[in-house]
This record gives C-alpha cells, sequence and structure tokens, in this order.
C-alpha cells in the first residue's frame, strides 16, 4: 500500500520555478525529489524522435506498454528512457510542447501515475507537477501551489534558456508558448491544472529563490507538526 500521506505536493504552471525550487527544497531538507515533469518531457521527446502521433491514443499505448522509463532522481541522471540519459535533452525549449500533448493521454498518465507512486513507498518525498495535490497524491500532508505571472515566468525561461547558450529563441515567443501552455494545461479534461481546495498559494513573481525556500520551509515544517509526520 502507497503511503499517500507523507508527500510535499508541489504544483504550478510552466515556468513557475517548481522544478528548481523542489529541488533545492528537498536538498535543504535531505528528501529525494521527484520531478514529474521530466517524466512527460521524457517520454514526449522519445515519443517525437521515433515518429509517433503523440497524439493518437492507440499510438501512444503501443508505445508505453514496449518502453521503460527510470527516474534515478540525480542531477546528472534525472531520468532516463531504454537506458539512454535523457537528464539535459529534455530542458530544451520545445520539449515543452510535446510534454503538454502527451500529458493528456490517459494511458500515459496512468504508467506515469504507477511510477510515481511506488517512488514514495518507503519515504518521504518532494514531488513537483501540475495534478500532485489533486491527482497523484490527493492526501499530501503538505500542499502548495506556486505561481507567477506570464510574463514574469516567460522571463525566467527566457534567461535560462539563453544561460544554457540557446540563441534561437525570442521572448515574445516564449510568452505566447507559456499562454498557450496554461490554456491547454487548465482546459484539458483529464486532470486539469489547478490549486488543490486545501493547497497553499504562494505568488512568486516579487520573490527570489532564498526567500520561496524560506517560505516553504517554515510551510512544511508547520505542516509536519500539524499532520506529525517526522521529516527526518
Amino acid at each position: 500500500m502507497v503511503n499517500i500521506e507523507k508527500v510535499i505536493a508541489i504544483d504550478g504552471p510552466s515556468g513557475s520555478g517548481k522544478s528548481t525550487i523542489a529541488r533545492s527544497l528537498a536538498k535543504k531538507l535531505n528528501l529525494l525529489y521527484v520531478d514529474t515533469g521530466a517524466m512527460y518531457r521524457a517520454l514526449g521527446l522519445v515519443g517525437s524522435k521515433r515518429g509517433l502521433d503523440l497524439q493518437n491514443e492507440e499510438e501512444m499505448e503501443q508505445f508505453i506498454s514496449k518502453v521503460e522509463l527510470v527516474y534515478e532522481g540525480q542531477t546528472g541522471s534525472l531520468v532516463l528512457i531504454d537506458g539512454e540519459n535523457l537528464t539535459h535533452e529534455i530542458r530544451q525549449h520545445h520539449v515543452s510542447e510535446l510534454a503538454s500533448k502527451i500529458s493528456k493521454d490517459p494511458h500515459v498518465r496512468n504508467y506515469l501515475l504507477e511510477i510515481q507512486r511506488k517512488l514514495a513507498q518507503d519515504r518521504i518525498i518532494v514531488m513537483e507537477g501540475r495534478d500532485i495535490g489533486t491527482v497523484v497524491f490527493p492526501k499530501a500532508f503538505c500542499k502548495i501551489f506556486l505561481t507567477a505571472g506570464p510574463e514574469i515566468r516567460a522571463k525566467r525561461r527566457f534567461d535560462e534558456l539563453k544561460a544554457k547558450g540557446e540563441k534561437d529563441i525570442s521572448l515574445q515567443k516564449i510568452l505566447q508558448d507559456v499562454i498557450e501552455r496554461d490554456h491547454r494545461d487548465q482546459t484539458r479534461a483529464l486532470a486539469p491544472l489547478k490549486p488543490a481546495e486545501d493547497a497553499i498559494i504562494l505568488d512568486t513573481s516579487e520573490m527570489n529563490l532564498e526567500q520561496v525556500l524560506d517560505d516553504l520551509k517554515d510551510i512544511v515544517e508547520e505542516a509536519s507538526e500539524k499532520k506529525t509526520v517526522e521529516l527526518c
């Protein structure tokens, strides 16, 4: 039986800083960090490379029935598919759209749901995504919804990509992609993006990383005390 209580669930829209923040929080608390977005990105990337129609449910069902995804959760080896380390390749900007397309597929979601829940069987984890507190772990002891204005999120993403050496990208294009991604995620029939009813919403628009981490640490410690969850 999966222990669905001992999970710190961090949800939020694309570009809200979930990955960086969740990774840093997990390190600060000495817990396993689980990036569910990386799983969707990896499957979308590999499916695209193999010439699949990512919006064809039959093709995707066959694909995931044969593929092996391994989540290692390490800085240089986050996620592998069929033995191929995709940790760095999945961070390319165009992969975000691939992930969004396959996230609507129930076969893909069920496949990843099983992997995600297994990761929480024997330990406390910090898991981030878009439906962790609403679908994956609805009884998580701590639920946080990170958000920021679309312009802020686009600028953060633009700066991140420029720092990684990507040149053929514009801030306006990223902003357009962020807005479109928000719309797809919020209006999809299956597990739409929204805060859990009992989630604490934190707008990071005017906050730096350390300020966000300080706030999250306080939120987690208060929740762990209230729900009697031992963090160590």
